[in-house]
């Protein structure tokens, strides 16, 4: 059995480059070599530990592009029924659905009850920080359309389809409405885009880096706010430009507990506050359940897209590659060996989205 390289977390805050087994696919799956391995911010909060104890050790990465290496026995299609042969680039939704429990069957609502999102890292497995993924049966993975950027489409790796899944999930933006977005890594560009293509009349982003904050623009944000201003200033700007009854939809795309309060306040009379960046840090904060009574607020949280959001997010930035600068969004790129370094700069926020490139030595 032959060996590639792969990211492992051993336990919180130990990462080593390990040899592991490259196994040949089962009936029903398939192995590609990665051709890029998105950086999450949810990657983060596992390496340090805040988002609660993992299978150690596991392989990380759980947003890939990659080239069909081989296909299990009865496969011929992708998970939409499009034929798919070795060479061809996929992309995939990384929870294996059982298809046999309540979530799956009576609720059709992911996550599964019976899935695993890691794996052990010795076992075969889907971590697409490697030279290979492995993915069982039950995994959904989708062709990519011809000429779809792999760039473009990894950019926006699972926060695409986070967004479309939270979109759905707790309510679309409507023509006309105003958005105030927290956070302007992957998730919140995300946010922002898909609410531009809503329709929407506002669209703020609040970010601490410069560089996060210009990106907002070039996805449709029509007015950005620093998180180097006060909070009471942060207000009063996102007030003054969207009228005293305040924003219609915020979404909390930052990833830190401190945003969770602000979000509340920020949100105007009757609107709808929804919380996507909030997997991993766990914890609590403060709020007035009255506010959320006094001003009809909705709050709601979603996350774990289902396969057809990523199905989706495939085909959105296929088609808007083009016309919004997506592929420019991998603004670092790092090998294997490297993911420490790559993951560090994804926590102080100096990338807008970092791959892991098995090209790179």
């Amino acid at each position: 059995m032959s060996k590639a390289r792969a990211t492992v977390l051993v336990e919180p805050n130990r990462i080593e480059t390990w040899d592991v087994p490259v196994f040949d696919p089962e009936p029903g799956g398939a192995l590609v070599r990665i051709v890029a391995g998105g950086v999450c911010g949810s990657d983060v909060h596992i390496q340090t530990g805040e988002a609660g104890v993992m299978p150690f050790p596991i392989i990380l990465g759980h947003e890939g592009v990659g080239r069909v290496e081989k296909l299990g026995a009865g496969v011929s299609t992708d998970y939409a029924g499009v034929p798919v042969k070795a060479g061809d680039l996929v992309y995939w939704a990384p929870i294996v659905l059982c298809h046999r429990c309540h979530s799956c069957t009576v609720l059709e609502e992911t996550p599964c009850e019976n899935s695993q999102f890691f794996e052990h890292a010795g076992k075969p497995n889907w971590g697409s920080y490697a030279d290979f993924a492995w993915l069982p049966n039950g995994l959904a993975f989708f062709r990519l359309p011809d000429g779809a950027d792999p760039d473009a489409v990894i950019a926006l790796g699972c926060a695409l389809p986070t967004v479309l899944r939270g979109y759905d999930r707790c309510g679309p933006v409507r023509m006309g409405e105003s958005v105030v977005v927290q956070g302007a890594g992957p998730v919140g560009l995300s946010a922002i885009l898909v609410a531009k293509l809503s329709g929407a009349r506002e669209i703020i982003a609040i970010d601490m880096h410069d560089n996060r904050l210009a990106m907002a623009k070039a996805m449709g944000a029509t007015a950005t706010v620093s998180l180097k201003d006060n909070a009471a200033e942060r207000r009063r700007q996102v007030y003054d430009r969207v009228a005293a009854h305040g924003p219609d939809v915020v979404v909390e795309a930052a990833g830190v507990l401190p945003a969770f309060p602000e979000g509340v306040d920020l949100a105007g009379n009757h609107g709808r506050y929804i919380i996507l960046g909030l997997w991993g840090a766990i914890g609590t904060q403060p709020i007035s359940p009255r506010d959320l009574t006094t001003r009809n607020l909705t709050v709601a949280g979603a996350t774990f897209p289902k396969p057809k959001h990523y199905h989706q997010a495939l085909h959105l930035a296929a088609r808007l590659q083009h016309d919004y600068p997506l592929a420019a969004l991998v603004s670092h790129r790092f090998g294997i060996a490297e993911a420490e370094q790559a993951l560090a700069a994804t926590a102080r926020g100096e990338v807008i989205k970092a791959v892991i490139d098995p090209e790179i030595a």
